[in-house]
């Protein structure tokens, strides 16, 4: 079964409105006052990591990109639970797990651990509380907004042959950064907001499907860590840069590139006015 589907598939048992019909990267409870944001990511070993990656990495990275969907959302860590598949280097992704959490300030609440024949495989829960009112939504977008995006897109791409040298290319692969202040910043200004992940086009497209509106781009405007490979860089994904929508005239409080205009009256993406097709490329599926 395509990812796809097997998600259309879940979308009929994903009924509470928290969940947000599976179409955002995070549900979101109300619960004793407070409104929770609950986010959980899977690494593979030589699919989401090298095959012979640092397990002090793999466990940065396993945190970082559950925070990144903190962030998108504007949520502040409460605490993350953590599964750990035993074998090599277990010692070394304890450590890269205390680096990580004690760098954010989130604490381990708990998890599990297996051992197993075959790829290694993680997981990790985060569990963050809302700072506005108001939690973006990739459903967000309305016609007439700009499409922002907060950083260079592509480094990580740059950084698989950069292996170990502590170049910013290098250390955006190995370990992304999670924008959890400009998250908190943008929440009360944007539409919609998510972080780019599995590419910029691909995410793009999947904020303009969520709010049924056609997301207009201009090559010229992305930032790209390397001009040359444009296209890749737009593509790749593993950027965790900030993707969002906010009204035109809006005076942000953080850096950001405008890259486009939200338009029309159904879902569609297209890079200097020639229409893309979602099947074709666009970023990273399973």
């Amino acid at each position: 079964m395509a990812e796809l589907d097997f998600v259309d598939a879940l979308k009929a048992i994903a009924n509470n409105p928290a969940a947000r019909g599976l179409e955002d990267d995070a549900a979101v409870v109300e619960i004793g006052g407070e409104t929770l944001v609950l986010t959980h990511d899977t690494l593979v070993q030589g699919v989401h990591v090298r095959e012979d990656e640092d397990p002090a990495d793999i466990a940065w990275k396993l945190v970082a990109v559950n925070l990144s969907d903190l962030a998108a959302k504007g949520a502040e860590p409460v605490g993350v639970l953590v599964s750990h598949m035993l074998g090599t280097g277990d010692d070394r992704f304890v450590a890269g797990l205390r680096e990580v959490l004690d760098e954010y300030s989130t604490p381990l609440l708990g998890g599990d651990t297996v051992r197993a024949d075959g790829r290694r495989v993680w997981g990790c829960t985060a569990i963050g509380r809302a700072t506005h009112t108001s939690v973006p939504d990739r459903r967000g977008a309305r016609s007439g907004e700009a499409i922002y995006v907060t950083g260079a897109l592509g480094r990580a791409m740059l950084g698989i042959s950069d292996r170990d040298s502590g170049s910013v290319n290098d250390l955006a692969y190995r370990r992304p950064r999670p924008l959890l202040t400009v998250g908190h910043k943008l929440v009360p200004h944007v539409g919609a907001m998510m972080d780019v992940s599995d590419g910029l086009l691909l995410d793009c497209w999947r904020m303009a499907r969520a709010s049924g509106l056609g997301f207009a781009l201009e090559s010229e405007a992305i930032p790209v860590a390397d001009p040359d490979r444009f296209d890749e860089c737009i593509r790749w994904g593993d950027d965790y840069q900030l993707l969002f929508t906010a009204p035109v005239s809006a005076e942000l409080p953080v850096p950001a590139a405008r890259i486009g205009m939200v338009e029309g009256a159904q879902p569609f993406l297209s890079l200097d006015g020639r229409i893309l097709d979602p099947e074709d490329g666009l970023g990273y599926r399973h």
